[in-house]
């Protein structure tokens, strides 16, 4: 029979259910978010020390090596803090969706053996 004790129950955890996937979201954007901005903000630093580097070179060969510097460790920093960032995507697609597993649980039947 049905009683409307638990359809209030039902409404109230699957409410509580959206209010803690919605934080859930919300930290890990702001993570993300964050994770763009340190790595802006690193890159403009590194160039602006490449360029202050660059004006005090006399020799080609001196241009040369501090663009290949640059370009290395431009890639590698690139590589780092993308790999940070898609790890970060990573982890909120699992907690966005953690909170679907316990009721996609509920109503999907028990396997026969």
């Amino acid at each position: 029979m049905f009683k409307v004790e638990d359809f209030q129950n039902y409404g109230k955890e699957q409410f509580e259910t959206v209010v803690n996937s919605a934080t859930t979201v919300q930290n890990g954007l702001h993570a993300i978010a964050t994770a763009y901005g340190d790595y802006t903000k690193k890159s403009f630093e590194d160039t602006k020390s490449f360029v202050e580097k660059l004006q005090g070179v006399k020799s080609l060969d001196k241009v040369l090596e501090a663009q290949t510097e640059f370009a290395k460790s431009a890639y590698e920093t690139f590589v780092a803090d993308s790999q940070k960032i898609a790890g970060l995507y990573s982890d909120l697609a699992k907690q966005a969706f953690k909170p679907l597993e316990g009721i996609a649980a509920k109503f999907t039947p028990p396997a026969a053996h």
